[in-house]
């Protein structure tokens, strides 16, 4: 299949094809004696998941393990259909965001505030999954996938406060969602995402510091693909935060509404990602970390932490 990529180590990258476009999001499998998928992407995408898995010889019943970074519709949106499609998997995530796994409503109706007509096509309706094959992970957790291999869970807030980094211990392989920000692989650009409500500028900048003293080897994005850079990656990874976040910052303290503040952070920043200047290519990075999203939830982030 065109949308699968072998990555070394039992790994392989799926293109999920979030709303028809190829390299917005990824969910990788681990192929081992337990099979474990990592993210599932949206659930419009959850059927182009279920035949790549079976194009690599998981089954139904071979899937051991679907695990999430978080709870955002583009990484998890597909978990209720996916584990209808493999009815032995267990379903891992944070605890913070397990309840809404098992009953989707309150997580779909502010999704659907947000992106209003828009939702079905990009995300489509996350389902509901049986509470009890759901698996809650605390701060640090571990998930078996055969043969003494682990991947390693290390909480990791920022983007959202249920938020988990995984690490492999075969091959060191750091899954890092959204907390390093989405990364460009046509032009190695980083940018954050920093959406409301969840945004905080220092528990972000943490999250950053502890994917960098777990040594990864590699990181993997689930938007888009894998980085051997890992520590050039994660220094401009902060850097972004940082510069984004005075950027707005200035414009809250000059009092700018959102439309205003969007437009000077967009002008401000956009000579810094190569790929704005390719008008095919802006359209899909705009979808994934939008200056609008991004500065909303700076914006909500900083009237929290102003008195």
């Amino acid at each position: 299949m065109d949308n699968i990529t072998a990555l070394g180590g039992d790994v392989y990258e799926i293109d999920t094809k979030m709303a028809g476009y190829a390299g917005i999001t990824a969910g990788y499998l681990i192929l081992g004696d337990r099979p474990c998928l990592v993210e599932t992407g949206t659930s419009t995408s959850a059927p182009i998941v279920r035949d790549a898995l079976a194009s690599l010889g998981v089954g139904p019943d071979d899937l051991a393990t679907v695990v999430v970074t978080h709870i955002h519709l583009d990484h998890a949106g597909g978990v209720g259909d996916i584990a209808e499609f493999f009815p032995s998997a267990q379903i891992v995530v944070h605890e913070k965001g397990a309840r809404h796994l098992a009953d989707p409503s309150r997580l779909m109706a502010s999704a659907r505030m947000v992106w209003g007509d828009q939702l079905d096509t990009l995300f489509g309706e996350l389902s509901p999954t049986e509470s009890e094959r759901i698996v809650a992970l605390g701060d640090t957790g571990a998930i078996d996938l055969g043969n003494g291999r682990t991947l390693s869970s290390h909480y990791s807030p920022g983007h959202a406060k249920h938020h988990v980094g995984l690490i492999d211990s075969a091959t060191g392989d750091l899954y890092v969602g959204d907390a390093a920000g989405v990364y460009l692989p046509q032009t190695g650009d980083v940018r954050p995402a920093t959406p409301p409500p969840d945004f905080d500028l220092d528990t972000a900048l943490n999250s950053i510091a502890l994917f960098k003293a777990l040594g990864p080897q590699r990181l993997l994005f689930s938007h888009y693909g894998p980085v051997k850079a890992v520590q050039d990656t994660l220094d401009r990874s902060a850097e972004e935060l940082r510069i984004w976040v005075d950027l707005t910052r200035r414009a809250h303290a000059e009092g700018m509404d959102l439309d205003h503040a969007v437009a000077m952070v967009y002008e401000q920043t956009k000579d810094r990602y190569a790929i704005l200047k390719e008008d095919e290519r802006a359209e899909q990075f705009e979808m994934l970390s939008g200056a609008p999203s991004n500065v909303a939830g700076i914006l909500h982030w900083l009237g929290r932490a102003t008195p």
